[in-house]
C-alpha cells in the first residue's frame, strides 16, 4: 500500500524529514551519538567523507573506515529522539521514495550506540567501558506500537516492579535484549557486560535532587538491589532501550556501549570525560573492522 505524504514526508530535494538524508546517503553500519559534537570525533578517524548533513539536532557523517563505509548520526537526547532517528533510518532503506512503498526486500542495519552513562553499582569505576546486554525502558514509546509481546522479556519486566513496587502512574517498564551477535563482537577484557536503564530525564527520573522533591526517593536504591537470574542493573541513560526496542521491531540490529562517566553511590565523576568518550571511540571503530 502506497504511504501517503502526511505519514512518510520527503524535503523538495528527496531527502527525509527530519534526518535531511537521501538513501543513498547511509550506510548498513550505523553509529549513535547523542551529542553533535561527538560526529567529529568519530569521523576524524575516517580515511574519507562522502556526506556531512545537518537539521536540527540531526548531524550525520558518512565515510570509510579501513574499508569500512559508516554512518555516524547524533540523535540528541531521549527516546523521542530515537524514535524519529530509527524510524527515518529504516525508512531510508527500507521504503522507495518514488514509490512510496515497502520494499519486498528488507535491508537490516547494524546500530551501534556511542554513549556516556552512569553507573549505580559502586564497584563499576568511572572511565570503564559497557556493553548493555539488556535495556529497562522506563519511558513509554514502545507502547505505542505493536507486537512488542515478540520482543519484550516479560519475565524480567515482572520482577522488577514487583522488587521496586513501580508506581503505577508511571509508565509500566520494559526490557529488551541486544542483538547476541553484536554483544559477542562488542565484549572484551576492556568493555564489560551490563544491564542498563533507559530513563525520560536527567534529573528527577535518575534520582538527582536539586529543589524538586521526588516521588520515590529510594528508587535508585531499589534498582540497585534488584538482580534477575544473577544480572544486576549496573548503569542508566536515556536511548538505550528505546534503540532495542525499535531496532527488533523493524528487524536492525542494535547494541549499546557505554563510556562511564559518573559512579552515582560513589557520587564521583570522570575527571577526563573527553577522554573517556574519546577511548570508547577508538575501541568501537577497532572491534567494528576485526
Amino acid at each position: 500500500m502506497r504511504i501517503p505524504e502526511s505519514e512518510l514526508i520527503l524535503n523538495p530535494d528527496g531527502s527525509i524529514y527530519h534526518l535531511n538524508l537521501k538513501p543513498e546517503e547511509v550506510a548498513n553500519t550505523v553509529l549513535t551519538v547523542g551529542d553533535q559534537d561527538r560526529v567529529e570525533q568519530i569521523s576524524k578517524y575516517f580515511d574519507s567523507i562522502e556526506v556531512k548533513k545537518q537539521h536540527r539536532e540531526f548531524k550525520t557523517h558518512t565515510g570509510h573506515y579501513k574499508g569500512k563505509r559508516i554512518t555516524v548520526i547524533s540523535t540528541g537526547i531521549g527516546p523521542d529522539n530515537i524514535d524519529i532517528v530509527m524510524n527515518e533510518l529504516d525508512a531510508l532503506v527500507n521504503i522507495d521514495f518514488e514509490t512510496r512503498l515497502i520494499k519486498d526486500k528488507k535491508t537490516s542495519l547494524e546500530i551501534i550506540r556511542v554513549g556516556t552513562s552512569g553507573a549505580l553499582q559502586s564497584e563499576i569505576k568511572v572511565d570503564s567501558l559497557l556493553a548493555s546486554e539488556f535495556g529497562i525502558g522506563f519511558d513509554n514509546l514502545l507502547h505505542f506500537y505493536g507486537n512488542t509481546h515478540t520482543v519484550f522479556n516479560t519475565d524480567f519486566t515482572e520482577a522488577f516492579v514487583t522488587h521496586t513496587q513501580w508506581n503505577s502512574e508511571n509508565s509500566r517498564p520494559y526490557v529488551i535484549s541486544a542483538d547476541s551477535k553484536l554483544i559477542e563482537k562488542f565484549t572484551s577484557e576492556e568493555i564489560i557486560k551490563g544491564v542498563t536503564t533507559t530513563n525520560v530525564g536527567f534529573y528527577g527520573p535518575q534520582g538527582r535532587i536539586l529543589r524538586l522533591a521526588l516521588q520515590d526517593s529510594n528508587l535508585n536504591d531499589k534498582i540497585a538491589s534488584f538482580s534477575y537470574r544473577g544480572k544486576k542493573i549496573t548503569n542508566l541513560e536515556m536511548e538505550t532501550a528505546a534503540i532495542y526496542g525499535m531496532a527488533k521491531l523493524l528487524g536492525h540490529r542494535a547494541i549499546s556501549l557505554n563510556a562511564i562517566l559518573a559512579n552515582r553511590p560513589n557520587g564521583t565523576f570522570s575527571q577526563d570525560p573527553l577522554q573517556a568518550v574519546e577511548k570508547l571511540i577508538v575501541k568501537t571503530l577497532s572491534l567494528l573492522v576485526q
